[in-house]
């Protein structure tokens, strides 16, 4: 993508109404704006990045053998009195009617009809277990939407839900979701605990939330410091062997980490002084084990096989994907600005020409342009007439990972600038090898 073509409408000063570092970045870098309390506009930068988290979702949920469908935002009232949720759920539902009376709901979550699209459709043990999911934009009337996107009103979010025969096996699901949602955050360059929490509005016993620490965190948290050093990295998992996959989640979570909602000040107590810790984190993420509670009441049975019918074993599980935008840069900056991970990067490299309308930079500047599309890699290429000062000044806020400066006195020498946007290490070599060092890196996260 040529810079002169695209839009980018970023900001010099930070806006007043920005609290936290995401939010204020977000609008600086021309990501997003405001179209009302807690509803954005996704702008071309900020949609490519949604759009790559949206992937890793996707990549990760089909590694564990879920299948993706997509349910409507807006949802018929009578399913949630069935449930009995439609009186408790309270104001943060935005309760419409339709042109013929009827009453209706902008969904903030989807039990209800997930319930009701499986009691249709499946009758059998045969047909389980199953997972269904999507990612879908939700709605939940905030009384004050505030850090831009990490708590808007609207909100893009993944969730799932599992139908099962018995409680082994929901339990299973359980903790197949766990791990690919390890997977899923690591690949996004963030360390998410999963920490034991209240189940709120959903209803359970089971659940976990998945928490990025950072100083802006709306929770309280407290943990073993070693929880941090816990990865999943490339471990192949086979997510249909049970054991295999609870003795994953026993390794993440028998290291203390709670909320303060379910924090035992007592335990917490028996951790090695030096390895206790008081922070804040930021949900990206929680998990939900609730048994019957909406099959019962909405009929969702299956046959078993010695005949009987019997209520399905289900449990949710959400991933804020909108959110994880806000929460990566909390995780990730500096400064000057963002600094992307590589995994959910808008563009892998940034190209700076230092002096567009020279005719050896300008060629050397579209032959590392090309040979890098060529690889499959799409960089943001600056060629714009503008000083070079604020052009690093762009990069730096917009945050690539790396970025190549090509300039007449390095190209009269054979070289190119690679610079890393985390460390800030400048190295000259050649445009070829250049690309072949962005193309290695990328390598590892396609």
């Amino acid at each position: 993508m040529r810079l002169s073509r695209y839009f980018l409408p970023v900001l010099k000063e930070n806006p007043s109404e920005a609290q936290i570092v995401s939010h204020r970045y977000m609008l600086r870098a021309g990501m997003i704006k405001q179209q009302a309390a807690g509803i954005y506009s996704w702008l071309p930068l900020g949609y490519r990045v949604l759009k790559r988290i949206e992937q890793i979702v996707h990549e990760e949920q089909a590694r564990a053998g879920h299948i993706p469908l997509l349910m409507p935002t807006l949802q018929p009232a009578d399913l949630w009195r069935e449930s009995g949720r439609y009186d408790d759920y309270g104001q943060e539902m935005l309760r419409i009617k339709d042109r013929h009376d009827r009453d209706m709901l902008y969904g903030p979550t989807n039990e209800e009809m997930i319930t009701d699209i499986f009691r249709a459709h499946v009758g059998s043990y045969k047909d389980l277990p199953m997972t269904l999911y999507h990612i879908q934009w939700k709605f939940r009337d905030e009384m004050r939407p505030r850090f831009g996107v990490m708590r808007g009103r609207e909100f893009l979010m993944k969730d799932g839900y599992n139908f099962d025969i018995d409680k082994d096996a929901a339990l299973h699901a359980y903790n197949r979701h766990m791990v690919s949602y390890l997977r899923t955050y690591e690949r996004m360059g963030l360390t998410a605990i999963p920490m034991r929490a209240a189940s709120g509005p959903i209803g359970g016993d089971n659940t976990h939330e998945f928490l990025v620490l950072a100083s802006t965190g709306e929770s309280e948290v407290f943990y073993d410091s070693a929880v941090t050093d816990l990865k999943l990295g490339e471990r192949e998992v086979d997510f249909d062997n049970r054991d295999e996959v609870a003795g994953i989640c026993k390794e993440f979570t028998t290291l203390y980490a709670r909320t303060d909602e379910t924090h035992d000040a007592a335990l917490f107590d028996q951790i090695p002084e030096e390895r206790r810790k008081v922070g804040r984190g930021i949900e990206v993420g929680q998990i939900f084990y609730f048994g019957t509670k909406y099959s019962e009441s909405m009929g969702a049975t299956v046959v078993t096989p010695d005949g009987s019918k019997v209520p399905v074993e289900m449990g949710s599980h959400g991933i804020g994907v909108s959110r994880l935008l806000g929460a990566i840069i909390e995780a990730s900056h500096d400064d000057k600005g963002i600094i992307w991970p590589e995994g959910v990067t808008p563009f892998p490299v940034g190209i700076v020409n230092l002096k567009q309308g020279d005719a050896s930079t300008d060629l050397a500047c579209e032959g590392l342009y090309k040979a890098l599309k060529a690889k499959g890699l799409e960089a943001l290429y600056d060629d714009r007439e503008e000083r070079a000062g604020a052009k690093f000044a762009t990069m730096d806020l917009i945050g690539l990972p790396w970025r190549i400066t090509v300039g007449p006195r390095g190209l009269a020498n054979g070289v190119v600038e690679l610079t890393s946007r985390r460390s800030g290490e400048s190295e000259e070599i050649s445009a070829e090898a250049a690309v072949d060092r962005i193309v290695q890196i990328y390598a590892a996260h396609r």
